[in-house]
């Protein structure tokens, strides 16, 4: 019987290619598992959603190309939520000339027919509500969108580049000037 012999030049090369194959399976369970979170999370910042569709993408190709290069990441979640928020921050300053969502018009739009009071009161109350979520602070509202998308105050202060107890009282400030809004 003759022993087979490979060369130490295919087994490189063997190992290459499963380690890459393991990348991609790996990148896109991430892709899988995170995709919608950080679309809303970048539509949140002000993208529309063609742009946030294109921003989530670039998101994950940009995890490929880190891990492929040998980048070690420690928490994958908050190292594309950190991402995302900065990505999806210059392709909105690269857009800024164009029209910013309108709460009020997305108010007429999206209110299902009821009557006249009703859609009056339901408008108004959306409309204070956004107001107040605008007049928050942006690590106040970063924290408060990365928060509602499910990440935890370690992931969301990875994301930010801020401490977690950072993180817990810009909620904790969030929290309070939306409740005096609600109250009102």
């Amino acid at each position: 019987m003759a022993a087979f012999y490979m060369s130490e030049e295919l087994v490189g090369i063997l190992r290459q290619e499963r380690a890459a194959s393991e990348l991609q399976t790996q990148v896109a369970q991430l892709f899988e598992e995170s995709r919608e979170d950080v679309y809303r999370y970048l539509m949140t910042l002000g993208l529309t959603p063609s742009r946030a569709q294109d921003a989530t993408q670039e998101v994950f190709l940009r995890l490929y190309a880190a891990l492929k290069g040998g980048e070690e990441i420690e928490n994958p979640r908050g190292w594309i939520f950190r991402v995302a928020h900065n990505w999806g921050l210059k392709v909105r300053a690269r857009h800024a000339s164009e029209n910013p969502f309108d709460a009020d018009m997305e108010a007429k739009l999206a209110a299902p027919a009821h009557d006249a009071e009703h859609d009056l009161l339901e408008r108004e109350r959306m409309l204070l509500f956004h107001r107040a979520v605008e007049a928050l602070s942006e690590q106040q509202k970063r924290c408060l969108f990365l928060r509602m998308e499910g990440l935890r105050y370690p992931e969301i202060a990875a994301a930010m580049g801020i401490s977690p107890s950072a993180v817990g009282e810009f909620l904790r400030r969030a929290m309070e000037r939306l409740k005096k809004v609600r109250d009102e």
